[in-house]
């Protein structure tokens, strides 16, 4: 059964993508196919203390992981709606413990628990991000993944030439896909949706120019530990605007009132 899983999984990674969180790689590398498929079993198991409300400024303090320093998250400047907590969440009634449910149009992402409550992410929608919806399963997960950049996207952009090689961008702090990935199939195949870490927590509660469900590097390794590969998960979709992706100035970020205070342009 793993032995298939492998083949199937490396076979679809020579379907050509066109969004920016996805991989152009072929999968006559068979190194390259093999690394990409190979994910951890399953989750150390969380200890969970039902604890409601956001958590700690602790919870998005500097931290390694995996010989990568990750810097704190400055908590004060993100809409605290954004920030993860425990939840009531009635409509997780219509699903199964430990479905994902990624709400696009709210810019938040659900694991259901029992008992009708859910441990929720804020979460920045990529324009790719929009172009799918429906259920899956989470067929890979990675830990520091490697990035690679569609065709399409190194045909646009001059900086991104260098990778046209195909071997990718390294992990670390400025990949574009974080510290954690997880990848959605749906009926065996490759959906091209992620789940993924980002360094610019600016863009959480936001919808940006390119990628597709992005998190805090933070949360994303919380997510990664709570949801097992196999998982079920549900994406919503709604009508969007985009907003310009550009970090705000220290001395004009906006305090955690509950408003986000975002310049919108057209998609």
């Amino acid at each position: 059964m793993k032995t298939k899983f492998l083949l199937t999984s490396a076979a679809l990674i020579g379907v050509a993508l066109v969004s920016g969180c996805a991989s152009s790689k072929v999968a006559s590398d068979a190194s390259a196919a093999m690394a990409r498929v190979s994910a951890f079993a399953s989750p150390q198991p969380i200890i969970e203390d039902r604890t409601f409300g956001v958590a700690p400024a602790t919870a998005y303090a500097a931290m390694e992981d995996d010989g990568f320093m990750l810097p704190a998250i400055p908590v004060e400047k993100i809409d605290p709606q954004f920030l993860r907590q425990r939840v009531v969440y009635d409509a997780g009634r219509d699903y199964e413990p430990g479905t994902v449910v990624v709400d696009t149009p709210h810019r938040f992402v659900y694991v259901v628990e029992t008992g009708g409550t859910a441990m929720r992410y804020g979460i920045g929608v990529g324009k790719s991000g929009f172009s799918w919806a429906g259920n899956a399963e989470i067929k890979d997960k990675q830990h520091w993944p490697r990035w690679f950049p569609p065709v399409e996207m190194i045909d646009r952009r001059a900086d991104l030439e260098k990778f046209r090689d195909g071997k990718g961008m390294d992990p670390g702090l400025q990949n574009p896909l974080g510290s954690r990935a997880l990848y959605l199939y749906q009926n065996g195949r490759d959906t091209l949706y992620r789940l993924h870490g980002t360094p610019e927590w600016w863009s959480i509660g936001k919808a940006v120019s390119s990628g597709c469900i992005r998190f805090m590097n933070q949360d994303i390794i919380d997510l990664y530990e709570r949801v097992p590969l196999n998982a079920k998960v549900v994406v919503l979709q709604g009508k969007e605007q985009m907003v310009s992706q550009t970090a705000p100035k220290p001395q004009k970020a906006a305090a955690a009132t509950g408003k986000r205070n975002v310049k919108k342009r057209s998609s």
